[in-house]
C-alpha cells in the first residue's frame, strides 16, 4: 500500500508540472499574440490584426453602440487602417486564465492610450494550435471620486439609448 501510495504521489506531481510548464508556455504565447494584435493596430496592419482574431469574433467598444461582429468591426475599422493611423494601447498589466483543458484563456488588462488609462479584456481561444481573440471588450476607467461628474456628462445621450434599448 506504502508502494502504490508513493507511486501515486510521484505520478500526481509529474502530471501537474507538466500542466504547470503548458499554462507557463500558453502564458507566453497569449502576451505575444495579444501583444501583437496591438501593435498591428498601432501601425495600421490590418491584416495582421485581423489574422490574429477569429471567424467569429467580437470586439466591444467603449460606446454603448458599439457591438461589432467581425465583418462589421472590419468595416468600421478600414478606413483607420487605410489611412495608416489605426490605435495605439499599450498594455501597462495583464493577468491571464485558463480554462482546465488549456483550450481556452480569459484576460484582463490596463493599457495605456490616448484615453489614458482603458480596461481591456477578452476571451483566446486555440484553433489548430495558434491562439486567437474571440472576444475583446474596450472600457474607459473612471476614478470613483469622478463617477457622478461623467455620469452628468453622459446622461442625456444614454438615456436616450436605454429608451431605445427597453423599446426592443
Amino acid at each position: 500500500m506504502k508502494k502504490y501510495s508513493i507511486f501515486c504521489l510521484v505520478v500526481m506531481s509529474i502530471f501537474s508540472c507538466s500542466s504547470a510548464k503548458n499554462e507557463t508556455k500558453n502564458t507566453l504565447i497569449i502576451n505575444e499574440t495579444i501583444n501583437l494584435w496591438h501593435t498591428a493596430a498601432s501601425k495600421a496592419n490590418f491584416d495582421e490584426y485581423f489574422n490574429l482574431m477569429t471567424k467569429k469574433s467580437v470586439f466591444v467598444g467603449t460606446d454603448a453602440t458599439e457591438n461589432w461582429q467581425i465583418d462589421a468591426f472590419k468595416a468600421f475599422s478600414k478606413p483607420y487602417f487605410d489611412k495608416g493611423k489605426a490605435w495605439s494601447f499599450k498594455p501597462l498589466k495583464r493577468s491571464i486564465y485558463f480554462s482546465e483543458n488549456q483550450k481556452t484563456a480569459w484576460f484582463d488588462e490596463l493599457l495605456d492610450t490616448q484615453m489614458k488609462i482603458c480596461r481591456g479584456s477578452g476571451v483566446l481561444i486555440k484553433e489548430n494550435g495558434k491562439w486567437k481573440i474571440a472576444h475583446y471588450v474596450l472600457s474607459m476607467t473612471i476614478p470613483n471620486e469622478k463617477t457622478n461628474e461623467v455620469v452628468k456628462i453622459k446622461d442625456q445621450i444614454e438615456t436616450n439609448e436605454i429608451n431605445l434599448l427597453k423599446t426592443k
